[in-house]
């Protein structure tokens, strides 16, 4: 039995969680609105403030994509009602970013500054004095996790100095570097 799909899912007050005939399922709260449409072996029953999904067969496929299922609309309850947020921090001499309008503008070590159009529903905010942290929020945590994904992708950090893009709080392996010629 999926124990992941089996658990109820908590809808917050001024969620608003709802079900097609079709298998539709949209969330609408606070931070926006999002739809997934189920598959046609998983159904959402919604009783007050909890829902549940039920499967239709007991293949190994259906019981995998109930957990899927699940996670999934739980996701998006958890990201229209509070949002999703990614971390990235920079490290470097002379690296730094920051926002041109909604772009963000990174520089990072090559001869051109690198510019990054945000996806639909994601936020791009810099902190810190020398714009050494990106953030990037928004409601759906796929979109979240790809435009962080992109961001990091631009200059992944490098294994000897430790330069580089990286989300906050990854821990990079560090390489030693040259030994000196022993003996002669």
């Amino acid at each position: 039995m999926s124990r992941i799909g089996q658990a109820p899912i908590e809808i917050p007050k001024g969620t608003k969680l709802t079900v097609e005939p079709d298998g539709l399922v949209k969330v609408k709260g606070p931070q926006g609105e999002l739809s997934h449409r189920l598959p046609a072996s998983i159904s959402l029953e919604v009783d007050g403030s909890t829902a549940v999904l039920q499967r239709a067969k007991e293949s190994k496929d259906v019981r995998a994509l109930h957990g899927l299922s699940r996670a999934l609309v739980a996701n998006m309850v958890t990201g229209v009602s509070e949002g999703f947020t990614r971390r990235l921090q920079i490290e470097g001499v002379g690296y730094r970013a920051e926002l041109d309008g909604q772009r963000l503008r990174l520089r990072v070590g090559y001869s051109h500054d690198v510019f990054v159009e945000p996806l639909a529903g994601v936020e791009i905010g810099v902190e810190g004095n020398q714009g050494q942290v990106v953030v990037v929020k928004g409601a759906d945590k796929q979109a979240v996790g790809q435009m962080a994904a992109n961001i990091r992708k631009i200059r992944p950090v490098e294994p000897y100095k430790g330069k580089g893009i990286r989300y906050q709080g990854e821990r990079v392996r560090r390489k030693a570097g040259k030994s000196a010629k022993v003996g002669g």
